[in-house]
């Protein structure tokens, strides 16, 4: 008929959208009637109260509206002549509303149309306001689905019944994503756009990571093991820090898994990204020392008031606390919370000379042995205690200067000297026989006074007489 639809084929597009799109029957039938409303709109005017009815087993469309009775009719689309309404009802006075067919010629074409445009309209915002029912409560949540398209730098992938977008900002910088490859991601919001309802994803965000790690270590799920913060630099590197209130549990071994399989997992996921984790600790000092790992820390000195975080480093250990174009430091500066600032703390070199000096000085200090024997111990390679403890009888064989002295040094290096053991200033020195002691010789007059005191002295009977020529005569 010129103004009848095809019923069966009304139903099994309505049948299609309500199966494969999950749109419910009531709105599909509501944009049926708001389309047809529309058509009639474009092909009778603006009419009052303009309504279609659609007869179900034919498809006839037929429109009515509602029009004032007057006696005499100025607006055709909102008015009626007595005399017509009486044609329709048995009785109608001035000012009394009617309902009158205005279905046109050739409307089911031009309801056809206007159906047909109107029906996928109503069906996209009626689509969008179904997924923002759905995923309003899935913020969060990681959803798996196929790359479609590309819309410039965005990437749609295809969820199942609806699509969503990756936009470029939440891309990963170094992936690239092919048509039909499957991905994971997390859903990051879903916003009212000019559009309907859009489902933005991220792959990039921290919470993806935090989330692989709920969905894969049980510990995290059940809240034995918490992730107190999270930093990363999407593509290259993730700095996690964790903590368990019992005792029992190793928050890192946890997150790790057996043999790292845990880890590897989300490493995979993630393209290889690497990922740190760290012990959490209430103590800023340590969990600064803990998020600048692998380095080693010389030094902390923490400003409360800014926030701020000063810390030395040997210089072997400047670069690696910093990283690769700084990216170990402000890693450990969003995981901490606070600024840090990192130098190398300066080191005293020693040149040749003063090394040879302190080693001379260190040997020296060693009972029985003086400067110079230290010095060539030092020219023989000998530069610590350390190494004159090594040292066994026969090793100093054929060595000029410290042959002679084996004894003693192995005594002083085994801290067995003794005031036995000879100096070695008294070993260097030729040994003389002792001689009686001299007394000085004394001057003339001393001489002169001893003799008249020896001739004025007389000799007794029991002074021994000096005189052996008496002696002899006698």
């Amino acid at each position: 008929m010129e103004n009848g639809v095809n019923s069966a084929e009304l139903q099994a597009l309505l049948d299609y959208y309500e199966k494969e799109k999950g749109i419910g029957r009531d709105a599909l039938n509501e944009a049926i009637k708001e389309a047809l409303e529309a058509a009639a709109k474009k092909a009778i005017g603006a009419s009052r109260d303009l309504r279609v009815e659609t007869d179900p087993k034919s498809g006839q469309l037929r429109a009515y509206a509602k029009l004032v009775v007057v006696d005499r009719v100025t607006n055709p689309q909102d008015e009626i002549s007595r005399f017509d309404a009486l044609q329709i009802v048995d009785e109608a006075s001035v000012g009394d509303e009617i309902e009158k067919e205005v279905t046109p010629n050739g409307f089911g074409r031009i309801a056809a149309q206007y159906a047909s445009q109107n029906l996928k309209q109503h069906l996209r915002r009626a689509e969008k306001a179904l997924i923002f029912d759905e995923f309003k409560d899935r913020v969060g949540d990681i959803v798996r689905g196929t790359v479609r398209r590309f819309e410039r730098s965005d990437v749609i992938i295809d969820l199942g019944r609806y699509e969503a977008s990756l936009p470029s900002r939440e891309r990963v910088p170094i992936e690239e994503y092919q048509p039909g490859e499957q991905l994971r991601c997390f859903v990051k919001a879903v916003e009212e756009t000019g559009r309907g309802p859009e489902i933005v994803l991220s792959r990039s965000a921290p919470e993806f990571v935090v989330k692989l790690f709920t969905l894969e270590v049980s510990e995290i799920a059940d809240g034995t093991v918490q992730i107190i913060s999270v930093a990363r630099e999407p593509g290259w590197r993730t700095k996690l820090a964790v903590h368990s209130d019992d005792e029992r549990v190793d928050p890192v071994g946890a997150c790790v898994g057996l043999r790292g399989q845990r880890v590897k997992n989300i490493v995979r996921e993630l393209n290889n990204e690497k990922v740190d984790i760290i012990h959490w600790n209430p103590d800023i000092r340590e969990f600064v020392a803990e998020a600048l790992k692998p380095a080693e820390l010389r030094e902390v000195e923490v400003n409360e008031s800014d926030k701020r975080i000063q810390v030395w480093v040997s210089e072997d250990q400047l670069s690696l606390a910093i990283g690769k174009r700084g990216q170990n430091a402000r890693l450990a500066s969003r995981l901490t919370g606070w600024q840090i600032d990192i130098d190398a703390e300066a080191v005293e070199t020693l040149t040749f000379d003063d090394q040879v000096a302190d080693a001379v000085n260190a040997l020296s200090s060693l009972p029985g042995i003086n400067q110079e024997l230290a010095q060539t111990l030092v020219n023989s390679g000998f530069h610590s205690v350390n190494d004159l403890k090594q040292i066994e009888p026969g090793d100093l064989d054929g060595i000029s200067g410290l042959e002679e002295h084996t004894e003693l040094i192995i005594a002083a290096a085994s801290g067995q000297a003794s005031e036995k053991i000879e100096t070695v200033e008294e070993t260097n020195e030729p040994s003389l026989p002792e001689e009686p002691e001299v007394e000085p010789p004394s001057s003339e007059e001393q001489l002169k006074e001893d003799a008249q005191e020896n001739a004025e002295t007389p000799q007794t009977e029991d002074s021994p007489n000096t005189d052996n020529s008496e002696d002899i005569e006698e």
